[in-house]
């Protein structure tokens, strides 16, 4: 009986010191944590990434419309004389979601932007001392993209609105600052010779 009471003296002592500020403090960086962790996971076939990336990412927003990727990539062997690893930081937005049925929706346009780097010595971001001041105006490591597209999603979760459990299919075409300088100086090119069409699959866990 007395360790009982003991036992319960101990637990009112602990609940004293826990007030609604240090609860809602624990809580607060717990739902930061969760925060942290990624959403969803994707594949995408082309798009100046490489042959194949792979990522993971971030959805936020009311409805998810901003998504941050971060994808690893490779180019292979086939296309130069050796195969090479691409990393890609990529922000989309997704202004608009429609349901066409219980569990499809499609969103009609998306846009957005990425960096991509190729991991390769031979490749710089600052030009080598060999060329002339200027030769070149951006660097052959590292390449800003732009895009815009369209999504079909599947939601297998519970409800309409996308969660967990969606599976997204997506293209876009896309372009890149070198290609954007060369149209701009070179009006004969046709939209063939400076865009580019990728394939994707987004799966969203969380």
């Amino acid at each position: 009986m007395r360790k009982r009471l003991l036992n319960f003296n101990i637990v009112a002592i602990l609940l004293m010191f826990l007030t609604p500020n240090t609860l809602a403090t624990e809580r607060n960086k717990c739902n930061t944590a969760l925060k942290l962790i990624p959403s969803y996971a994707k594949i995408q076939y082309g798009g100046g990434m490489g042959l194949l990336s792979f990522g993971t990412g971030w959805a936020y927003g009311k409805h998810n419309q901003g998504e941050t990727d971060m994808f690893f990539g490779f180019i292979p062997k086939y296309s130069t004389y050796k195969a090479k690893a691409t990393f890609t930081l990529k922000q989309n937005y997704i202004p608009w979601s429609i349901q066409l049925a219980k569990r499809f929706s499609v969103e009609p346009f998306s846009v957005g932007a990425y960096l991509n780097v190729l991991f390769d010595n031979e490749f710089w971001l600052r030009q080598p001392s060999k060329y002339e001041a200027g030769y070149y105006h951006l660097p052959s490591k590292m390449r800003f993209h732009l895009f815009c597209g369209q999504r079909i999603t599947f939601n297998a979760g519970k409800g309409q609105n996308v969660s967990s459990n969606a599976i997204s299919l997506f293209y876009e075409l896309s372009t890149c600052d070198i290609l954007l300088i060369c149209r701009l100086g070179n009006s004969y090119l046709r939209p063939k010779d400076y865009l580019r069409l990728s394939f994707g699959l987004k799966y969203q866990f969380l």
